[in-house]
């Protein structure tokens, strides 16, 4: 086996990205970048029931949007390949006959009915279900006898006797497993494919596998594979088992659980920005050194270390999601925030497809006017909904600053100062509220809440006059008139 360090991820192509594939990725990817090795994509396809058309493709696309890269894959190939399991059964068929031959493996030819009743019998004895070895030192002419009955064999791997299988977890520590845990196990199927911890393994070696890094629901496989290590005398690699993803009740993250956004392709449609949801998910089981949060991609490359990976489960927190995303969005370009929150005020019938020239204008000035408190790119719509409807429905709370006893003075007078403008700019707006309070005596609070409250229905939000100014002159006086007429 090389020196060099070689990761791989090895995603199923069953369906789009998730939260907890995309971190197994993230690491694996900072782990080969921060050591000067090599990221490796690799695609275990062997389970076409379960297989998405365009699977595969979408993985790469949204890995590749979270900016991360690889050194060998399906698409730009590598000394290794090939990269799609599907197309290397010739080496699986190699690799099984070879256990064949030594006797390490035999061809069990028991049917699936048979199977379950065996299982049954051995649940009935309060026994944990596993292959008794039946057909583990069946004779030539019994073999015979089952293909005469156009049985077709699967292939077992005998499993050593009393043997202890040991390894030590970058995460979890040293891990034991006993071989009597275990029953024969298949390793091709009837159909001639290969099982999935038969096919890892064997790819892992030839692909010169230095470390596995995953999660921790595939521990369990850790020693089906060190098996086939074993029986053909190679190097074991060096595994990794990172803790599970849990939602704020800490229980597992389920692909049901809808009170947490999944795929990237969703946060991707939402609005996202993809670094700060790769912060996010670099930081989900795994933490610096120090209190600092928000890192580049070439910062995590530069102190990303195994070892500090958590011991305990990941918790998922959409919050601090938002709240890391609104960190980035307020450091990025506005005509950045323009593209990613324009086609969401479209799509919500907010604005034309084909706006002019001033109807443009007026929804960049909108965009840039929330910029500080957005979240993610959906989120523009609800931010902006004062400013595409005339009437106002006040709250209570709002209602009850409107109550206070100097706001009709103040009202009618702001309305005055409006009408008497010879532009509807933030600054002439600014100084028709720097008028009002030298005409009414109200200042601060007095004066600024109830301007709020009865222009926008809300008691804060984005500088005052800039919101009053994209409201347009028209909105703004019937709304105020609404308002005086409510306050009589």
């Amino acid at each position: 086996m090389t020196n060099d360090i070689r990761v791989r991820y090895a995603p199923s192509p069953t369906g789009h990205l998730h939260i907890g594939n995309a971190r197994t990725a993230l690491f694996n990817y900072l782990f080969a970048r921060a050591a000067g090795g090599k990221f490796i994509i690799r695609i275990e396809d062997t389970d076409q029931k379960r297989n998405v058309e365009g699977g595969d493709i979408s993985q790469l696309k949204y890995l590749k949007w979270l900016g991360i890269d690889w050194d060998e894959s399906i698409d730009i190939g590598g000394d290794y390949g090939p990269y799609r399991q599907m197309e290397r059964l010739d080496l699986y068929e190699k690799y099984a006959n070879e256990l064949l031959a030594k006797g390490i493996a035999y061809k069990c030819y028991m049917t699936e009915e048979e199977l379950e009743k065996e299982r049954e019998e051995q649940r009935a004895r309060g026994e944990v279900p596993r292959y008794s070895g039946a057909h583990r030192d069946l004779t030539k002419e019994q073999q015979q006898q089952f293909e005469a009955e156009g049985r077709k064999p699967s292939l077992r791997l005998k499993v050593p006797q009393n043997h202890t299988y040991r390894f030590k977890d970058i995460v979890k520590g040293n891990i034991t497993f006993e071989s009597e845990d275990f029953g024969d196990w298949v390793i091709m199927k009837k159909d001639g494919t290969p099982t999935y911890n038969f096919a890892v393994a064997i790819d892992d070696h030839l692909m010169a596998i230095t470390h596995v890094l995953r999660g921790e629901d595939h521990i369990s496989n850790t020693p089906k594979q060190m098996m086939i290590y074993e029986a053909f005398g190679w190097d074991v690699p060096t595994f990794c088992h990172m803790t599970l993803i849990v939602n704020e009740e800490r229980k597992k993250l389920s692909k049901r659980d809808e009170s947490i956004i999944q795929f990237i392709e969703q946060y991707e449609e939402l609005g996202y920005l993809p670094e700060a949801l790769f912060n996010f998910i670099a930081l989900l089981g795994w933490s610096p050194e120090g209190e600092e949060e928000l890192f580049t991609k070439d910062e995590f490359i530069e102190i990303f270390d195994a070892t500090r990976l958590a011991t305990s489960p990941a918790v998922f927190d959409p919050n601090k999601l938002k709240w890391m995303n609104n960190q980035y969005i307020k450091e990025a370009d506005l005509e950045r925030i323009i593209d990613l929150t324009l086609p969401h005020l479209v799509d919500a019938g907010k604005l034309p497809e084909n706006m002019d020239d001033n109807q443009r204008k007026w929804a960049e000035e909108l965009i840039g006017l929330y910029q500080e408190q957005l979240s993610y790119g959906a989120e523009i719509v609800e931010l902006t909904e004062l400013f595409f409807r005339q009437e106002i429905d006040y709250d209570e709370a709002g209602m009850e600053i409107l109550r206070g006893e100097q706001v009709p003075a103040v009202m009618e007078t702001f309305l005055n100062k409006l009408e008497e403008l010879e532009s509807f700019e933030p600054q002439e707006i600014k100084a028709a509220i720097k008028a009002t309070q030298k005409e009414t005596g109200a200042k601060g609070k007095k004066l600024f809440m109830p301007i709020r409250v009865a222009t926008t229905g809300q008691s804060h939000g984005p500088e005052l006059p800039n919101a009053i100014h994209l409201l347009g002159l028209e909105t703004v006086k019937v709304r105020l008139k609404n308002v005086i007429e409510r306050i009589r």
